[in-house]
């Protein structure tokens, strides 16, 4: 929980303390929510699971399906309206803003077939996704890749890739891999 906490202070400039963060951040609460539901989840507590998360949905106005599987230090910073589907994976050190969906692509057509099927994103080590950003389908967002906000993005990313627009475009590559809040780069002028 230390390191967890110590990794958000390190991105974001207005987390002030430990305590701060624990009880003001709604990300922070529904990440500790899933951590829970995953557990019982995987014990197939599955009703139970189902409510702690719709609990936490409540509280925070963040969405996460007990069953999707999170890495260490995630961070949803601000956090309203986000959504994070049920086969979903995110590596470690990832960071998203409001408001990003990682869901599927076809969820109501033939879904008796779709049931133990990969039909949401995986998201590999040390991403940022900007608020708003849809990223749909069984698709791979590869480590360090920066999504733009309201970025729409239904292929594979590459690494260290800047994608941004609808449908969303490689703007640039950049092998800098340290983190850089809103995929913000340093340019000479």
């Amino acid at each position: 929980m230390n390191s967890y906490l110590e990794s958000i202070i390190e991105r974001d400039p207005a987390a002030r303390n430990k305590i701060y963060v624990i009880l003001t951040y709604p990300g922070v609460k529904a990440v500790l929510f899933h951590h829970i539901s995953h557990k019982l989840w995987n014990y197939n507590f599955f009703l139970i699971s189902k409510m702690i998360s719709q609990f936490s949905r409540f509280l925070t106005g963040i969405e996460i399906h007990p069953a999707a599987k999170i890495g260490k230090n995630f961070f949803i910073d601000h956090g309203n309206g986000v959504v994070i589907g049920e086969t979903s994976e995110i590596g470690d050190n990832v960071t998203i803003y409001h408001g990003v969906t990682l869901g599927g692509i076809s969820p109501a057509e033939n879904s008796s077939n779709q049931i133990n099927i990969k039909r949401h994103p995986t998201v590999k080590d040390n991403v940022i996704i900007g608020s708003s950003a849809q990223i749909l389908g069984p698709i791979t967002i590869n480590r360090c890749a920066r999504i733009g906000s309201n970025t729409v993005v239904l292929k594979d990313v590459q690494e260290h890739a800047t994608m941004v627009g609808n449908p969303a475009k490689n703007i640039s590559i950049n092998k800098d891999s340290s983190f850089k809040p809103y995929g913000v780069q340093d340019y000479e002028s």
